[in-house]
């Protein structure tokens, strides 16, 4: 039996077991930060905070709390926890003990500490070889997973063999898979996106409409391209769904996180009162520091990047900057 550790429980952690499971050859061993509820999805197999209505067969996992014991007993590691606490769960653990095993990112978010994406992180504090690294992006919500509607996924790795197996361990009769090689473009596009649907869900709050959604959207998938092209120059196609769709249903979706968390911005709410009243977190807001602070280094032109930024870390007015936004785009 083909085992896996997904570390993190959130809704799209919830959603990733859920899709490994309907492989009947998988086992899934589940790290929570919590025995109690460990033992609650042992017992009821069920998550108690998210998704809850995703029953899991338990005869096919195993939730637990012991981070080290946990990767000690699993060759293919799943993270999913948010970007702002990969380090606190991974830092604890040993490069010697990480050594060979295969890691996958399924987090969307920057580390803050080193301003890296994970698996840059991962390459470089904790000693994973590129071999052993793959990513996960969408486009694809947890709870339209929750409802076993048709969704497609993108997994990355520079090894093919093991982008095939992974591939063959997501795919089920809701969940498509696409493989790609580029492990850089589809895990910054998958941060990006989450900072251009924050800003559009200023801009829908303050009465823009679809017609300049439109316009937003179309200008923010250029930003990707410019950002990637910097950061990992290669040949890849950002139209495609990896990069363009994931954008596309995280901007629009009624289920994204990062769009309710603009909304509230651009009602009125401050930054910190709209965090305390989302129920998860909104990866865009730390991503949008990170990629900021980074983008002093290569210079590239970002103004949606910037707009978010002056309004959640600058106290800026969110009907004055989109004033100004709507004469820099095309």
């Amino acid at each position: 039996m083909n085992k896996i550790l997904v570390m993190g429980s959130g809704s799209w952690g919830t959603a990733l077991v859920k899709i490994l499971m309907e492989n009947e050859n998988v086992h899934v061993d589940w790290w929570v930060r919590s025995e109690e509820m460990a033992a609650y999805i042992n017992t009821n197999g069920s998550n108690p905070k998210y998704l809850r209505s995703v029953k899991l067969d338990t005869s096919r996992l195993s939730a637990g709390s012991n981070a080290e014991e946990l990767v000690k007993n699993n060759d293919t590691i799943l993270l999913v926890t948010p970007s702002a606490f990969v380090s606190d769960v991974i830092e604890p653990i040993s490069n010697e003990l990480l050594a060979g095993k295969k890691i996958i990112s399924a987090v969307k978010g920057v580390e803050p500490n080193c301003l890296k994406i994970v698996g840059e992180y991962l390459f470089q504090n904790k000693g994973v070889n590129e071999q052993d690294f793959g990513v996960i992006t969408g486009p694809c919500h947890a709870e339209e997973v929750a409802q076993e509607k048709l969704s497609y996924l993108t997994f990355a790795s520079v090894n093919n063999a093991f982008c095939n197996t992974m591939s063959e361990a997501l795919s089920c009769k809701y969940i498509k898979v696409t493989r790609s090689a580029d492990i850089y473009g589809t895990e910054i596009a998958a941060v990006l996106k989450n900072v251009y649907a924050i800003a559009s869900g200023i801009c829908h709050s303050l009465g823009y409409g679809d017609n300049f959604q439109a316009v937003l959207v179309s200008n923010a998938i250029r930003e990707i391209k410019r950002f990637i092209a910097a950061v990992h120059p290669i040949d890849r196609d950002a139209d495609d769904s990896a990069y363009l769709g994931d954008l596309l249903v995280t901007a629009y979706s009624q289920y994204s996180r990062n769009r309710t968390f603009g909304s509230m911005l651009g009602k009125g709410y401050s930054v910190q009162s709209a965090l305390m009243e989302m129920e998860m977190v909104a990866e865009g807001y730390y991503a949008t520091e990170s990629i900021h602070k980074l983008n002093a280094e290569y210079e590239v032109d970002m103004p949606i990047l910037e707009f978010a930024y002056a309004i959640i870390y600058e106290n800026s007015s969110p009907r004055k900057k989109a004033v100004e936004l709507t004469q820099q785009l095309n």
